[in-house]
């Protein structure tokens, strides 16, 4: 058979990958599943397409570099220092315990020594990708809970990081254990982390900024590959520690960088494609055979993983003083095994510790685990209600200050806003000084803490792409602002919306023609265009100097809105409302006036002023204060800087102005009477 080349191992690897992932999509599982099953799809053991497993692999270990800096780029000591007294005992004992129990199963199949220690501690490591995506479709990752779960399994990355130093040492065969080769092996990976941390920090940032500085795009996402990629083949050239190892310094140290939300944007693409390609190397190395064959022993495996670990953390929680809603989320969400554990048997088959086989069970442990993840969140909460029922049972497991309501059960009448931005910001700010409950949505880190320390209720998350939306509470809500500049994005977050809620009100944010349309078909019932709008805002004023009634501007102004900012007059509406904005000149407008301090007027009442009788004109208003006066009593007194509003003919209304204009001081004994402003305004009933 002739070798394949590179490039169509690399299009066969990401074709397969992306029809498995639109199909475990489809079916409500994470991609990582499409992912692996396309793996088999093109491995050794399937028939077809065969792709050459060692190319695919060289591939997969860029996966493994980039997964491991995106870890330690987003690793914040701080965030984990909060959380601190849930996630280390929590990782370190369940950890403890899982091993020992791996170990135990793989003993009575036979296994090696090294080979049970192995799967234990890749079964006790928990997948951070599926993790974060199981919190942000239900909407917990930014919740105290979600946060304590994202702390335990930062925990085990760290602990999967010193695991893959020392797992070298581990795997000497020459009988005695080597304590000397262990010391070795941590003192070469204590001077390189000590090295980077010192140096790397001052030198990298020093680097990016200079770069950042060229103004080249180009330079700069070059220069993150390199450090990236240099720093993780350095690492293990220089200092024998693994690519994972110098991945992850390399990106707590660009961590520091002021730079590092633009390298996390520009890295992402290489991570998420090279991340595919992993993941598909792994689905190669799966003999669907073997699995069968050996289904016993993988569904034991998927029990300890699932069941196992949750028991575990459930047993945890009822010895430490955590809530019981978060041990309930951190037994869901760590009910599975991912990427590290990937990464751990890949190391494992590499020193020689385990063999194909015993590494396709790992696979298919994780495999079912992450296919059962999404089942295992939805139980969280009737499992709390369950436990609830037993108050003696419920005192065990929440041993803490009483639970928070979940965010969704907090929710009712509320306004829904999807994107933090300037306009998400702005109108969260006006709902509040109305207070107007709201909920803001927004996947971006520093938006949502800002949130969190203004009180704002908050879910993070993509809206777009995720679950997230079913936990907004939009069946009880009063509107939904899509204020994102993403149209596509907006477009399938209105789509979800109207099939979640089809009465919403759904107000939705466009920026370009075509996208004003798209989104009133998916159901968005106003669709605005600030660019337009700010035409329409022109138009206003310009109709406001010329004389034409409020009223019918807006009329107007909303007509256009209507019809998706067509200005043509086209519709049996628009030339109605033209009509009568033109009819509306010609008849009588309301004149606004204002009564400056030295007016006579000043203190009068409107029965004593007997303006009407004066003037023939009527006062149909007053604005006062900001608040509007419509229709006022006779009793009603003037004051000064009243903002007063007369209907008339040209004849009244010149009358009216000739009281309110000053008068020049001659000598007379005419009264001094000041003068106002005129402008035009809206239609109003006669009053007085």
């Amino acid at each position: 058979m002739r070798e394949v080349t590179l490039l169509i191992n690399i299009v066969a690897a990401l074709a397969v990958a992306f029809i498995g992932g639109i199909v475990a999509r489809r079916l409500g599982l994470p991609t990582i599943v499409g992912y692996l099953f396309a793996g088999i799809t093109i491995g050794p053991f399937t028939p077809g397409f065969v792709g050459h497993t060692e190319t695919i692999g060289q591939l997969a270990e860029l996966g493994v570099i980039f997964l491991m800096f995106g870890v330690g780029l987003h690793f914040s000591l701080n965030d984990l220092w909060k959380v601190r007294s849930i996630a280390v005992p929590g990782a370190l004992i369940r950890i403890a315990v899982t091993v020992l129990l791996g170990f135990w199963l793989s003993q009575m199949w036979g296994w090696s020594i090294g080979a049970g220690i192995v799967i234990g501690l890749a079964v006790s490591i928990a997948s951070t990708v599926v993790l974060l995506r199981g919190l942000m479709d239900n909407g917990l990752l930014n919740t105290p809970h979600g946060q304590a779960a994202v702390g335990w399994v930062v925990v085990e990355d760290i602990a999967t990081v010193l695991i893959l130093v020392l797992m070298p040492t581990f795997a000497e065969k020459t009988g005695a254990f080597d304590w000397q080769t262990l010391g070795l092996t941590l003192a070469k990976a204590f001077l390189f982390v000590l090295l980077l941390l010192f140096v790397g920090k001052r030198l990298i940032p020093w680097i990016l900024l200079r770069i950042a500085h060229t103004r080249s795009r180009e330079l700069f996402i070059l220069a993150i590959l390199a450090i990236t990629l240099g720093t993780a083949l350095g690492a293990a050239e220089l200092f024998g520690v693994s690519f994972a190892l110098g991945a992850f310094v390399a990106g707590v140290v660009v961590g520091e960088s002021p730079l590092s939300h633009q390298v996390g944007a520009d890295v992402f693409p290489f991570r998420e494609a090279f991340a595919v390609l992993f993941f598909v190397s792994i689905g190669m190395l799966v003999n669907p055979v073997y699995l069968f064959d050996n289904i016993g022993r993988v569904l034991a495996l998927t029990a300890l993983i699932v069941i196992g670990k949750s028991v575990i953390t459930l047993f945890l929680g009822s010895i430490f003083s955590w809530q019981g809603r978060t041990t309930l989320v951190a037994a869901a969400g760590l009910s599975q095994i991912g990427e590290f554990s990937f990464i751990l048997g890949q190391a494992g088959i590499g020193l020689g510790i385990l063999n194909q086989d015993e590494y396709s069970l790992i696979l298919a442990g994780a495999l079912l685990s992450i296919i059962l993840n999404p089942l295992m969140f939805r139980l969280i909460s009737p499992v709390e209600r369950w436990l609830q029922k037993f108050p003696a049972l419920w005192r065990l497991a929440d041993r803490h200050r009483p639970r928070a309501l979940p965010t969704e059960e907090k929710l009712k009448d509320h306004v829904a806003i999807i994107g933090y931005g300037r306009v998400g910001r702005h109108i969260a700010n006006l709902l509040g000084q109305l207070s107007i409950p709201h909920l803001v949505i927004d996947s971006d880190p520093e938006r949502v803490a800002e949130l969190n320390k203004r009180g704002i209720l908050n879910l993070y998350g993509d809206a777009s792409n995720s679950e997230i939306l079913t936990h907004a509470g939009l069946e009880r809500a009063r509107a939904l602002v899509v204020a994102g500049p993403d149209e596509d994005a907006s477009g399938l977050v209105v789509a979800a919306a109207r099939n979640i809620a089809p009465d919403l009100p759904i107000i939705a944010r466009a920026t370009t023609e075509e996208g004003i349309r798209h989104l009133a078909e998916l159901g968005a019932q106003e669709v605005i265009h600030p660019e337009l709008e700010g035409g329409l805002e022109i138009l206003r004023h310009t109709l406001l100097k010329l004389d034409f009634p409020l009223q019918e501007i807006i009329r107007y102004m909303d007509a256009v809105r209507h019809d998706h900012y067509d200005v043509r007059v086209n519709t049996e509406e628009e030339h109605r409302v033209l009509h009568d904005l033109i009819h509306a000149t010609r008849s009588i407008g309301i004149t606004w006036l204002t009564l400056l301090p030295d007016n006579p007027l000043v203190g009068q009442t409107l029965a004593e002023a007997d303006l009407r009788a004066r003037t023939g004109a009527s006062i149909v208003a007053i604005l006062r204060n900001n608040n509007v006066m419509a229709n006022p009593k006779s009793l009603t007194a003037l004051q000064a800087n009243d903002r007063i509003g007369f209907i008339g003919d040209e004849e009244q209304i010149d009358e009216v102005e000739r009281l309110f204009q000053p008068v020049r001081d001659n000598g007379s004994d005419q009264p001094h009477i000041t003068g106002g402003d005129r402008s035009g305004g809206d239609h109003f009933q006669s009053g007085w």
